[in-house]
């Protein structure tokens, strides 16, 4: 979705109060509607609530040096909708917008290990970030 969506400003709120710090800057730039025209906020529902979200961008936390593009970001499930793959359904409709733009590979930064394989990503390697971190970037071939 993109700034406009009926769902947008409920999906701020949700961002804003989940559990994990990043939904703030998700929320931030929501509300900033920093978005490339390409770009999409995506959430899934579950009896009509906002179960979870991620981001469809070309960028995300490596720096401009590096060239990989797009990317799957701010994944997140609530803590009471987690086991029920709905990781896999946000992918799912990220690498379709991916397809639909024309990109063969998608990649997501992430310090988590052995979430992102399960769903056909492989480790490219452990990169510095913006932030002054080092992530993981994975990549799947689309």
């Amino acid at each position: 979705m993109k700034s406009g969506h009926p769902l947008w400003n409920k999906t701020i709120t949700f961002a804003e109060n989940c559990s994990w710090r990043a939904g703030a800057a998700l929320a931030k730039r929501m509300r900033e509607n920093a978005f490339a025209e390409n770009e999409r906020v995506l959430v899934e529902l579950e009896n009509d609530e906002i179960a979870g979200f991620c981001t469809f961008a070309n960028k995300d936390e490596l720096p401009e040096e590096y060239d990989f593009s797009p990317f799957i970001g701010f994944m997140f499930v609530d803590e009471k909708y987690r086991g029920h793959r709905l990781s896999g359904k946000l992918i799912d409709a990220a690498c379709g917008i991916a397809k639909e733009q024309g990109f063969s590979t998608v990649y997501i930064m992430s310090g988590e290990v052995g979430l992102y394989e399960k769903y056909g990503f492989e480790k490219l390697g452990d990169y510095a970030t913006i932030y002054g971190t080092t992530d993981q970037l994975f990549a799947k071939k689309i």
